[in-house]
């Protein structure tokens, strides 16, 4: 047929030609993407520098915040997936995640039914801080409160292991400065303004700091708290970690002596360990015997260029217990 009819062959090439071209042309139809599902966990930068800017409401009705805890509700939930450490981060159903704010550790509230004095104080404290009125508080639970939520931003890099983002707090007019989901280095001028800051002035929180948290960061906090300590501010009034009496709960609970809360953590269930008949021995033997445990309570400890365990710092004589390191100086081991 071809050969009868030539003219054909250059058409057919004519008519081949002008479907390719226009299937080139055509625009390819997007294709869905699973990892865009608002369900899913947004892809992770873990090479990205500064702290991640978050913001959100803090909200405290129908909560039990304390004096270094609030819970937060993020705007975009996903961004809380960028932190270091996602999968351990819990989200509530009201969309709110408990926050553990960076460098500073309150006396105790809540710890189980357990709490050291000041602990209440404290919480009052950082609530009028953070710009919470006519708080109205039943069993632990705030029940009403002017504004009922309150707008501000987070800083964050990483969630700890009970999966609470460690932040940096900004409420007012500042936080407004800073773009949600973008990076932010962290300076001297930002902590002056973070609350973080504020409960370490007034002290109503103690000097708490990790191996995670920026050196910088612990030299300018550092500073802050020395100055409340020389004032005898808040918790460096009644602090007796240097040297306290332990034999039974009621010598540090509410009641009772204020110690650093860590060791009131520790202390708490080393004699809970004690009630249970699970351990036999003081509290710097607790600590040693904790490590061939599921949870080690024996943190390791650096101070200047040394580092070692928390049981190390402890003199035990009798129900008499001694803290030999400066509060101050020790930076724990995340």
């Amino acid at each position: 047929m071809f050969l009868k009819t030539p003219w054909l062959v250059p058409l057919m090439i004519v008519l081949l030609g002008g479907l390719v071209l226009f299937l080139l042309q055509r625009p390819t139809e997007p294709q869905p993407n699973p990892s865009s599902s608002i369900n899913t966990l947004p892809t992770i930068n873990k090479k990205a520098k500064g702290f991640l800017a978050i913001r959100g409401a803090f909200v405290i009705i129908g909560k039990s915040p304390d004096g270094d805890s609030v819970r937060f509700k993020p705007d975009n939930q996903n961004l809380l997936f960028n932190l270091k450490n996602p999968s351990r981060i819990k989200v509530s159903a009201d969309g709110s995640v408990q926050l553990r704010f960076e460098a500073i550790d309150a006396p105790e509230l809540h710890f189980g039914d357990l709490e050291q004095p000041l602990g209440a104080q404290a919480r009052d404290v950082l609530l009028r801080e953070m710009g919470f009125r006519k708080v109205e508080v039943e069993n632990r639970m705030v029940r009403s409160s002017d504004p009922k939520e309150l707008r501000g931003v987070i800083l964050s890099q990483a969630a700890e292991g009970n999966g609470r983002p460690i932040a940096y707090v900004i409420v007012g007019a500042f936080a407004n400065s800073f773009e949600d989901g973008s990076r932010v280095e962290v300076d001297n001028n930002v902590l002056e303004k973070t609350i973080n800051k504020t409960m370490l002035e007034n002290g109503m929180a103690y000097y708490t700091v990790y191996s995670s948290t920026p050196e910088a960061h612990r030299l300018y906090l550092k500073n802050i708290s020395a100055k409340a300590r020389a004032a005898k501010r808040g918790v460096w009034g009644m602090d007796r970690s240097s040297s306290f009496v332990l034999q039974k709960q009621a010598d540090v609970d509410v009641n009772g002596q204020l110690i650093l809360p860590k060791l009131f953590r520790r202390a708490s269930s080393y004699l809970a360990s004690i009630r249970k008949k699970e351990f036999k021995g003081n509290i710097k033997q607790w600590l040693v015997w904790t490590q061939s445990e599921k949870k080690s309570e024996n943190d390791i400890v650096k101070i200047g260029s040394d580092e070692q365990r928390l049981s190390d710092l402890l003199e035990v004589r009798g129900g008499n217990v001694s803290f030999k390191a400066d509060l101050l100086e020790m930076v724990f081991k995340d």
